[in-house]
Formats: C-alpha cells, structure tokens, sequence
C-alpha cells in the first residue's frame, strides 16, 4: 500500500481568501457558461485600464537586451531611477545597492521573512491586512500577530493596541499605507507613534507602499522612511498599481535608515535574491520611464477621473443600503463595507460572499480573508465600469434586502 503524498506542515491553516473557496466556486460557474460579476482582486487590465504606451514602448525596444541574467540586485537603470524617486519624496541616504528589484512585491515579502525570521519570531501586521503578509510569516517559521486599525478612526492604526502585543519576539511592524483593504491613508501622528515605537523596541518597519499615488480626495501619503534615519525601514513599491502593470510583475523594495543595524539580515536577503538569479528583466526597463515620466495615475485619482468617480458611485451605493455602513477611502482600490449581522439572516462574512455568489453572481472578498477580527465585513474592488458597478451594487442590494430578518422589515415598516 503506498503512502499518500501530502503538503508540508507549514502549509496547515494558510489561506488566501483573495483565491480561495469563493473564487474557486466562481470558476466552476463560469466554466458552466454563467457570467459572474468579478470584484474580488486589484488587477486593473481586465477592466480597461491599460499600461501608459511609453512603458510599453520601452520594455519592446529594450527586448534584446532583455535576454539574458541581469545583476541579481537589478539592473543599474532601474535602480538609479528608484533611487531619485527615494530622493524626491524625502527619503534620505539611500544608495544604488540599497535596491532589490523582485517579481513583483510579492515575492520580495516572501524573500525577507525567509531571510528574517526563525521559528517563533513575531511579526506585528494590522487587522484588517492584505494576506500575503499574515501568510509569508507563517509560511517563514514565524507568527502573525494581528493589532487593531480601528473603523472609528478612519481604519487608523490602534496605538496602544501595537504597544500591548509587542514581546521579546517581535522583530517588525507591518504598515500597509494607502490600505488594503480598507482604502485607508494614514494619519502623520500615527505614523510617527509608529515609529516611535518602532526606535523604542528596535523593531524593523516594513512599509507596503504599493498604492503611494492612488489617492483621493486631496489625501497624502507620507513615506514611513522619510520620518527617520533611526529606524531601519524597508519600504515595498513597484508598477502594479500605479502603472496598471500588474502583468508585468515588476517590483522593489528599499533599505533605508538604521542599515548599519541590519548587515547580517542583508546577507542573507542578497543570497535568496542571488538564489533566484534575478527578477524578471523586460519590466527592469520600464521602471526608469513609469517614475520618470508623465504621471497618469493623477488623471485617474483627479475628482473628474475615472477612478475617483467609480469609486464615489460603489460608496454611495453601499452606504445607501440599509444596515451597510462603510468609511470611505481616500486611497488605494478597494471599500470595506460593514454589515449589521444583526439585521440579516446569514450568519457572517463567509456566507454572505457564497450566498451573494451563487444567487447574484458577483465576486468579492469576505473580511475575515483578510484577518480581519469580526466576520461582518466585505472588500469591493471599484476597477470595473461604472455600468458594471452599477448593476452589482444593485445586485448586492437586492441580495440583502432578500436576506433580511423579520424583525428588520418590521422596524423598517
């Protein structure tokens, strides 16, 4: 009798919701013909949002030179080019060699817990967060531990909730700003408590920036680096988000700060990134020419675009619905709506995504995919048209209406 081939160990209680169970239940039915309304993950080329033509232009006229290994840290362009765009939003003291370029962010998260952590060690990540982070720690040895961002302060991270989950084992804070989920740009005396925090207990900050130009509303982003030289801090970006390139999987991190503290972890960060041999070359060549020219995202974020407008429909929307309440995002891509459990007939998150699935055939992401505390919220993503959001939040609405409990109908009556 043969033994079965199993998963690792490591791999027990990891999930990403984002493709989880819901999505897969959303495949079946479309390979059944039926069409499904997809609000479930950021990926901006479905919906019509293409990648500004000079990006493309570039990575086709450099094709050639693409073929072969590169420096395993990336090529020397790119990286001088994310080094003037640390230098114009005020992150200081940063060199050619403090840049790793990756197959994207997140590959280069999952590279710098395997390079951190040794089983045990604490991570502290924000709840709600985007998962990859929760599941990377694990992944790496290491525990996610989860502090508080809190709704009632515009999902702002809970200070004091941060001080009391800090212990002998925890090494960094996670800070995702702008937010996913939530759509959240945080606050500068949050941040620098953060960092506080972060000098007081020599903590690392990991800053995932991936969302620092998608912004409403007049809303700005301040780089988690730029409010010290005391803190080692690596901060995430890439061309995903804000280029539309999601495809492309181009992506970096940088060191900045208390470097000379953090030799040996750079090390062995450099030999994963060795390891690999390097990211992937033809996006290498459009990072010097998306941070260096025209800045499309600002037409897209600006009141009259795109995607400042669809994002004002969803919330609008939503919060129109009895007993759906949602703070509304000044950043990023997403709504995290709340819903009043109490006046529905579904018990929580997971069966309200399922249920409006199957019935209504729009897709999106239970809150507790994203560790989320509470089983009563959702994320939207507001890429799709404003035509197709349109017919989803009706759908949505629907839904609820037809999901409410007696005695909710009778108050409403």
């Amino acid at each position: 009798m043969q033994n079965n081939i199993n998963k690792s160990n490591r791999l027990n209680n990891l999930s990403y919701a984002i493709r989880g169970p819901v999505f897969e239940k959303a495949q079946q039915l479309e390979a059944m013909g039926q069409k499904i309304i997809n609000l479930n993950i950021g990926n901006p080329a479905p919906f019509g949002f293409d990648v500004p033509d000079e990006i493309v232009h570039d990575m086709i006229m450099n094709i050639r030179n693409a073929q072969g290994y590169v420096h395993h840290l990336g090529i020397f362009a790119a990286r001088k080019a994310i080094m003037h765009y640390t230098q114009q939003i005020g992150v200081r003291g940063v060199t050619i060699d403090d840049i790793f370029i990756g197959n994207g962010v997140s590959e280069l998260i999952v590279m710098t817990m395997q390079a951190l952590l040794n089983d045990g060690d604490e991570i502290l990540i924000p709840s709600p967060d985007y998962p990859l982070w929760t599941t990377s720690v694990a992944l790496s040895g290491g525990k996610p531990v989860h502090y508080i961002c809190d709704e009632e302060s515009d999902w702002n991270p809970d200070l004091d909730d941060i001080r009391r989950k800090i212990t002998r084992k925890t090494k960094g804070i996670v800070v995702i700003n702008p937010n996913n989920p939530t759509g959240a740009v945080y606050d500068k005396d949050i941040l620098e408590g953060i960092i506080k925090i972060a000098a007081e207990h020599n903590l690392i900050v990991f800053a995932d920036e991936i969302y620092d130009k998608i912004l409403f509303d007049g809303a700005k982003h301040i780089p988690m680096a730029s409010l010290s030289d005391d803190v080692f801090v690596m901060t995430y970006g890439g061309l995903s988000k804000n280029y539309r390139a999601t495809g492309f999987r181009g992506g970096w991190v940088i060191l900045s700060g208390a470097t000379h503290r953090a030799k040996s972890f750079v090390e062995g960060f450099t030999l994963l990134a060795s390891l690999r041999l390097c990211a992937n070359v033809p996006a290498q060549y459009a990072i010097q020419t998306a941070l260096g020219g025209y800045q499309s995202i600002d037409d897209l974020v600006a009141p009259t675009g795109r995607l400042c407008k669809q994002r004002d429909l969803v919330h609008y929307k939503m919060t129109d619905i009895p007993g759906i309440t949602c703070v509304k995002p000044k950043g990023a891509l997403y709504l995290f709506p709340k819903i009043d459990l109490r006046k529905f007939s579904f018990k929580d998150d997971e069966q309200f995504t399922y249920d409006l699935l199957c019935e209504q055939k729009v897709l999106v992401v239970s809150g507790t995919g994203f560790n989320y505390i509470k089983p009563d919220h959702f994320r939207i993503v507001f890429l799709a048209s404003t035509e197709e959001l349109e017919t989803a939040s009706g759908r949505i609405r629907n839904f609820l209406e037809h999901s409410r409990t007696r005695v909710d109908e009778m108050e409403m009556a």
